[in-house]
């Protein structure tokens, strides 16, 4: 059975050896995750390098994720890299100190962290294991009292409770970033901490002026963004439920909600989501993974998530095959219990098409839930008909083929969609099917009998031209 869920590695220290990134390849990676929080331009270039060439020697495609960095809201670091505070404990966040931290205060790589609260704001800090009462703010100190202690140690991040942080979401880094994962030819670009639409604009902006033609990605983790998803979607390509930051701001409890509205949401909208953080946390350290994890890892699938996200498990886990093994093994046995899309439904609740190609698209989902068809077969130039096949699930699988490069490594991302290279020589339509046909044969994809649905467009090598649907039973025109 062909996984329709697709898997996100997050590359590392574990990760960087060939050998391993080879197994992890092979264990079931479709898309790699290049955390731009942590590395040199060239650092970044030398991995996607690796990447690229891991993934020819597995005859696989890997698409490749940038994740910018955002800005950084944390702490400094201290003279003896962590301090333990108590409840009750007073503490000042020093945006004006310059040297190492104490039992008393630390500095702030915000600097403008005292401008976005007052006396009642909450703080959370370390993924909200420690909490902080703000009881005054004097210049460019913030005075705090410990609700909730703990270890705070070097560089740990903080959050306000609800939200309300003005930082903006690209900083002068991620400027610079961009240009880098335009350099990379990044297949996708996930911008962090968006607050508004015009946040996704401004990348889109940015990259395409460094030359970029990514994909763009939201990560969904200020609680800000909530109340604007609606518009924030339509300006992306792609969301990221991205649970820990979101999680400290909304609260634990309304983050698996949220969850399965966004999911249901993009899907709607025709865009990809990618459902992230802790996924299989445990496994950092162990060889198998909780039954939380694995109910965790199966409701997102079944919530209809085109990709689950591995974070520190690849990075620098002590596991990343068997992680990757393991979240394999859950996403097949999850989509076994999955219902097919009620396509009816759904070509109800779309009043018309607006492109052909969308027509085409859909009607040979229509065909394909109603007929006993062993596989759609998109012939396509950049995606968007397997894009749009591959927001409903009809039960069989999407074979994209296209001679595009960058086409090929996008498709990585889009559920129940698989990437095959494939170049007709000929431009006649009828040609170019036939050859498509035995391609599919030949990699014992489906067999002499089957039947399955095919679209094209009569612009053969033309991007949005796909207008024909052709229903073909296997080896029928080698019989004739």
């Amino acid at each position: 059975m062909l996984r329709r869920t697709k898997i996100v590695a997050t590359l590392g220290p574990a990760s960087n050896d060939k050998k391993v990134l080879e197994q992890m390849i092979r264990a079931g990676v479709d898309v790699v995750r290049m955390n731009f929080s942590h590395g040199t331009a060239q650092d970044h270039m030398a991995r996607a390098e690796r990447v690229r060439a891991a993934a020819a020697a597995c005859e696989r495609k890997v698409g490749i994720l940038v994740d910018l960095q955002g800005p950084k809201i944390r702490v400094g670091k201290f003279e003896n890299d962590k301090i333990v505070l108590g409840k009750d404990d007073r503490f000042i966040l020093d945006a004006a100190h310059e040297g190492l931290g104490n039992q008393e205060r630390v500095g702030l790589d915000y600097k403008d962290l005292p401008k976005d609260v007052s006396k009642g704001s909450v703080l959370l800090l370390n993924d909200g294991m420690l909490e902080f009462d703000v009881v005054a703010v004097k210049g460019a100190e913030i005075h705090c009292k410990v609700v909730r202690g703990g270890v705070l140690s070097n560089n740990k991040g903080i959050n306000r409770k609800g939200g309300g942080l003005t930082a903006p979401a690209l900083t002068d880094k991620d400027k610079e970033d961009i240009k880098t994962s335009a350099l990379i030819k990044a297949d996708y670009l996930a911008v962090s901490f968006p607050r508004t639409a015009d946040d996704m604009k401004y990348a889109r902006e940015l990259m395409h002026e460094a030359g970029g033609k990514s994909m763009l990605m939201a990560k969904i983790e200020r609680a800000e963004a909530i109340p604007v998803l609606d518009e924030i979607i339509d300006a992306s390509d792609a969301i990221m439920v991205a649970r820990g930051d979101l999680s400290v701001e909304v609260g634990d409890a309304a983050v698996p909600g949220l969850q399965k509205r966004m999911i249901k949401m993009a899907r709607a909208k025709n865009k990809l989501v990618v459902t992230a953080t802790q996924m299989m946390e445990s496994m950092i350290t162990n060889p198998i993974p909780t039954r939380a994890e694995v109910s965790d890892v199966a409701n997102a699938v079944l919530d209809g998530t085109d990709a689950v996200m591995l974070s520190a498990e690849t990075a620098v886990g002590d596991y990343p095959v068997e992680t990757i093994q393991a979240m394999a093994r859950i996403c097949v046995k999850a989509e076994r219990e999955m219902e097919d899309d009620v396509l009816e439904r759904r070509m109800t609740q779309q009043k018309k098409f607006s492109r052909i190609d969308q027509s085409i698209a859909m009607s040979a989902l229509f065909v394909a839930s109603h007929l006993k068809v062993k596989a759609i077969v998109a012939l396509t130039q950049s995606g968007s008909t397997a894009l749009w096949m591959s927001r409903l699930n009809a039960g069989v699988p999407i074979f994209a083929l296209t001679p595009v490069e960058a086409t090929l490594n996008k498709v990585t991302l889009f559920s129940g969609t698989h990437p095959i290279a494939f170049n007709p020589t000929s431009k006649d339509p009828s040609v170019a099917l036939v050859e498509a046909e035995n391609e599919l044969v030949r990699l014992d994809l489906v067999r002499d009998g089957d039947m399955v649905v095919m679209t094209i467009g009569e612009a053969v090598g033309k991007s949005g031209h796909t207008n024909t649907m052709k229903i073909v039973r296997v080896g029928d025109h080698r019989s004739r």
